[in-house]
């Protein structure tokens, strides 16, 4: 009997001083150490990719927002927000590019309320732009799984520079070069597809119009 008493006794305080190690290891000097690598070799995507402008924060070049006109009635919840016609806009989102409730409208391909409403988005991204509903890409009427994507397709920034040029007073060539110049290929030249990433892109209209 003292003996098995003895026995437990000892396996309890192994458990014990490995669930200390293993605290100690995994619970702090690991997240240190991971931490400390991260700032040293990766201090701003560490610290959210935080993009500033004017010396102020304006956003995450990992996040998505709104590029919305001022609310007319800002008190009323369900006034439609109204794409702002001098900005690049970005692709729909479930979430309203609200980090906190991230996610897609689950709605299947064959769901016939998904399938009104990309024709309605495909009808006023083309009338918004001024192009026909054939030129309208996917991303510029579907949104992503996320629903805070930070990125377009060339093809839908492309649709979008003779109304920006207009409204900014720029002509189409600036803001086609301004495009190009903000596209990002594929990463390692294979992975993903070409992008724009439209925080970063509408900072350099702001820039490109006031110059």
């Amino acid at each position: 009997m003292n003996t098995s008493v003895s026995n437990t006794g000892r396996l309890l305080m192994a458990a014990l001083r490995m669930l200390l190690v293993l605290t100690v290891v995994t619970g702090i000097l690991y997240p240190l150490a991971v931490t400390g690598v991260a700032q040293a070799l990766f201090h701003d995507k560490a610290n959210g990719s935080i993009v500033k402008a004017g010396g102020k924060e304006v956003g995450s070049s990992l996040v998505g927002q709104s590029w919305d006109l001022p609310k007319q009635n800002p008190d009323d919840e369900n006034e439609a927000a109204r794409p702002d016609p001098k900005w690049f806009q970005p692709r729909p989102s479930n979430s309203s590019y609200d980090p906190l409730a991230t996610g897609s409208s689950q709605l299947g391909a064959s769901d016939s309320r998904l399938v009104q409403a990309v024709k309605d988005a495909k009808q006023q991204v083309a009338e918004f732009n001024g192009v026909p509903e054939s030129e309208v890409p996917k991303d510029a009427v579907t949104g992503s799984a996320s629903a805070i994507d930070p990125h377009i397709s060339p093809e839908y920034a492309r649709i979008q520079i003779n109304r920006v040029a207009r409204e900014n007073g720029l002509t189409e060539q600036q803001v086609a070069k301004l495009v190009a110049d903000h596209t990002d290929g594929r990463t390692l030249g294979f992975l993903g597809e070409p992008h724009v990433n439209v925080l970063e892109l509408n900072l350099a209209l702001r820039d490109l119009a006031k110059s």
